[in-house]
């Protein structure tokens, strides 16, 4: 703790990342969840809700102190173009003194990670650098943690925001605390909350929704904060019954490079393998799961040719 001390420090005061002042609370959290699931397991002898696999935590963990420093370098990138914009373009510069400010850019944060994470699961190039953070089987605090790496598509997207005016640095900030947030409704231990609440914010009993991989759970609940912009664009579902984690298909490995890199991999497959350029554009700008009409049946003709 002493060296992100060390680094806090040399920062200017706008520039320190509240998700670094956070992660002790994170791992405090987590390890009591992680403890409380241990020994519900040993009572009830079976895995209980929010139980945890080592590997797969561990995995997650990993993945999560990667993604502080990939997500450092993405917004010392972004802070230059930021900058630029807010300095040159934008038409007025909103008081980072007023309270009206941090409404602005903490709304207009959530309402543009909305619009970010429902493209993320439509667009399969885009789904490719999220993927990773549905790939546990298992939904607790660790997979909170189990972040992405590639953060370019929510740097394009924040750049409404210094073109209104707002500070660059509050842009970062209110982002920051939208991800603090999120963490603690990666929960199975929290059950359905007070109505008024449950209307208006993302609760764990959203989130489970949209980790879950049945049919009536696909894509729906993207909210960070607040869950009434899926409310309001069609996208939400109720928790109608306990969710079945993970990808649709799911993935055989604990190892963090091929977690991030997977979908990378296939799509770089399925472009070389096609020869129509529409399906090659198909296959990287099209939904998770898009093929040619017709290329389903020809690979079962194909593996039932090989297997005879």
């Amino acid at each position: 703790m002493d060296a992100v001390r060390a680094v806090l420090d040399a920062l200017p005061p706008q520039m320190r990342d509240p998700v670094l002042f956070a992660i002790p609370f994170f791992l405090l959290l987590l390890i009591i969840e992680w403890t409380a699931a241990r020994k519900l397991e040993r009572i009830e002898d079976r895995p209980p809700s929010g139980a945890f696999h080592t590997r797969d935590a561990w995995a997650s963990i990993s993945m999560g102190l990667v993604s502080v420093a990939t997500t450092a370098a993405w917004k010392s990138v972004a802070l230059l173009g930021y900058a630029a914009l807010y300095a040159y373009v934008a038409p007025w510069h909103l008081p980072s003194t007023q309270w009206y400010t941090w409404v602005i850019a903490i709304v207009g944060v959530d309402v543009l990670f909305y619009t970010y994470h429902r493209i993320a699961h439509r667009v399969r190039l885009i789904w490719a650098t999220h993927q990773a953070h549905h790939s546990s089987e298992y939904f607790n605090f660790a997979t909170a943690l189990r972040q992405k790496w590639n953060n370019s598509g929510e740097i394009l997207i924040w750049i409404p925001l210094p073109l209104l005016g707002v500070p660059p640095w509050m842009v970062f900030a209110s982002f920051s605390i939208n991800l603090i947030y999120q963490f603690w409704v990666h929960t199975e231990h929290i059950d359905k909350l007070w109505r008024p609440i449950e209307f208006i914010f993302n609760t764990p009993s959203h989130h489970r929704v949209h980790h879950g991989m049945d049919p009536e759970y696909l894509d729906k609940n993207y909210a960070g904060i607040f869950i009434i912009w899926d409310r309001m664009f069609g996208t939400f579902q109720p928790e109608l019954y306990r969710p079945h984690y993970g990808l649709t298909k799911p993935v055989n490995t604990f190892n963090i490079w091929k977690l991030q890199t997977r979908e990378y991999v296939a799509i770089a497959r399925d472009v070389r393998r096609a020869t129509r350029w529409r399906d090659r554009v198909g296959y990287i700008f099209g939904p998770p799961g898009w093929a040619p009409a017709g290329a389903e049946r020809r690979r079962v003709e194909e593996s039932a040719e090989v297997r005879t």
